[in-house]
């Protein structure tokens, strides 16, 4: 019985850490989109004519919305807000990285495969279910929206 009592007091403990994680992959994953993204608006133009070359449906487009997605996707994990919503383009962007650039090398990530693309869409899908966390500006806007409500309806 110690030892369950233990392993409880344990799990009760990690709860009140599992913010810590989430910000650590929304910071991880600002970072892995910042410089994709940087190079992108950096040469938008060579980044289309790629798209063009892979068969990217409206590759100029595409590019503008790639690199938007990204670069906004950098401000907001960092901030952790809109956190729930900004995963689903990231996750579309890489879903179409994986497609179109990683998968025919296979998975390792030393033979540009999709491995690092494939760990990043399982860290969104976290971010996606949980959201960014207590350390977040989703949560700051959440407890305050709570706040006025419960004042409200006393």
């Amino acid at each position: 019985m110690k030892v369950v009592s233990l392993y409880y007091k344990m799990v009760n403990g990690l709860e009140k850490l599992k913010s810590i994680p989430l910000l650590l992959i929304r910071l991880i994953l600002a970072y892995g989109f910042y410089v994709p993204a940087k190079m992108k608006w950096a040469d938008i133009n060579s980044i289309a004519q790629w798209f063009k070359e892979m068969n990217i449906p409206a590759p100029t487009f595409n590019a503008y919305m790639a690199a938007s997605t990204e670069a906004t996707g950098v401000v907001l994990l960092i901030l952790g807000l809109g956190t729930r919503l900004i995963t689903v383009p990231l996750m579309i962007v890489m879903l179409v990285a994986i497609k179109t650039v990683h998968w025919h090398n296979g998975f390792e990530a030393g033979e540009n495969g999709f491995e690092i693309p494939l760990y990043y869409l399982i860290m969104l899908m976290v971010l996606f279910v949980y959201g960014g966390g207590k350390i977040s500006l989703d949560n700051f806007i959440h407890s305050r929206f709570r706040k006025r409500t419960q004042l409200s309806f006393s």
